[in-house]
């Protein structure tokens, strides 16, 4: 029982070095080291001791300002052992000690003010990641009558915030999904996006005609944005196998048909939100089977010795198979792969499958027309 008591203390107060600061560490003890041993080499005089300075300067580049600290603490206890091996301390050697103490403060107090900013950015990019996690909730993996999966690719690795949108939901007037990129990056984007997410997620249930959402949308964007800010969006609806699509400004999504894959292009081009696009829906009608997938404009971009990622030609292999979270996976490995792991531009992506009509389905009438045929 007394043994368990004890432990407690010590595991809390473990703390293992990071792997910068053993880098730090190790760095500085080979060095300080490889000087001690020439200095101990050259004889009773003391000739190198104030290249130990070095030790806590090498430390600082990576290392916590406490190892920096032990480092100059073991270079200074280094060079007083050589002073005093020494017939009589001279005052080269007493002014080399002094300034191994100098520099190791300095040292100190810069590995300090570098953690200080270190920890915040990690902190900032941690509360950046929580803001867009809060307005990218997880999708799927089944919406209505869909089986549904979405993946953002962040193209840094130390953040994983954008502009990036996408958002399925279950409609009285069928599944409704839309997929957006917000011009720029950054808090601004991600403002941007929950605004653009927060209009749709109210209208989408509101608005019957797709045009109408469209509006709605444009409007609340050109409320919260400058003369040249912008958001390209591809609204979607899948109302009893009848798929509908408005594009504004975005890359056409892709059906993937019995190992074809089909751009849905619009019937004619609409500029993105923010400039009062005028759509013209296009309508296709699904089949048992149809997989459909709605990318950001990150995917067309990417490329390798200026050779784009083939998106068209391998989508069917990669995004054909398992499930739609299985396709998506493969996309993604090769993609990273095609790009050698660096990307310019952040990538979401939605890839749906439609199963077929339900017993109790809805007349195949785009809900855009449906005003039209109560008329």
């Amino acid at each position: 029982m007394l043994c368990c008591v004890r432990t407690h203390p010590l595991q809390r107060f473990r703390s293992p070095l990071s792997p910068g600061s053993r880098a730090g560490l190790g760095a500085a003890l080979v060095l300080l080291g490889f000087i001690s041993a020439v200095e101990a080499a050259d004889g009773s005089a003391a000739h190198y001791l104030g290249l130990m300075a070095a030790a806590p300067v090498l430390a600082a580049v990576f290392a916590t300002w406490r190892v920096v600290l032990g480092a100059g603490a073991a270079a200074t206890c280094a060079a007083v052992a050589f002073a005093f091996s020494e017939p009589g301390v001279s005052l080269d050697t007493a002014a080399s000690v002094a300034a191994i103490v100098v520099v190791t403060v300095l040292a100190t107090v810069v590995a300090g003010v570098r953690q200080r900013q270190t920890e915040q950015i990690a902190e900032l990019s941690k509360l950046a990641s929580v803001a867009q996690q809060a307005v990218l909730r997880p999708l799927g993996p089944q919406v209505g009558t869909l089986a549904v999966a979405a993946r953002y690719i962040s193209s840094t690795a130390t953040a994983e915030i954008g502009g990036d949108l996408y958002e399925a939901i279950d409609t009285p007037y069928g599944v409704r999904m839309i997929i957006g990129d917000v011009r720029g990056k950054g808090l601004d984007a991600v403002r941007l996006a929950s605004i653009v997410l927060g209009s749709y997620r109210h209208v989408a249930h509101e608005r019957a005609d797709l045009r109408a959402v469209v509006s709605d949308l444009d409007r609340a964007v050109a409320r919260s944005v400058g003369d040249e800010d912008f958001v390209t969006a591809a609204v979607v609806e899948e109302r009893g196998g009848t798929l509908t699509i408005v594009n504004c400004g975005h890359p056409p999504p892709l059906l993937l048909r019995r190992g074809c894959v089909i751009p849905l292009e619009p019937p004619a081009p609409a500029p993105p939100l923010g400039f009062m696009p005028v759509v013209q829906p296009r309508v296709e009608r699904l089949e048992p089977g149809d997989r459909l997938l709605l990318f950001t404009d990150g995917l067309g971009e990417a490329r390798r010795d200026g050779e784009f990622f083939p998106t068209a030609d391998r989508a069917w292999r990669l995004l054909g198979h398992g499930t739609v979270a299985d396709g998506l996976a493969s996309l993604e490995t090769a993609l990273v792969e095609w790009v050698y792991g660096r990307l310019d531009d952040d990538i979401a992506l939605v890839l749906m499958e439609y199963a077929g009509p339900r017993s109790d389905a809805t007349a195949a009438v785009p809900s855009w027309e449906v005003g039209a045929t109560e008329g």
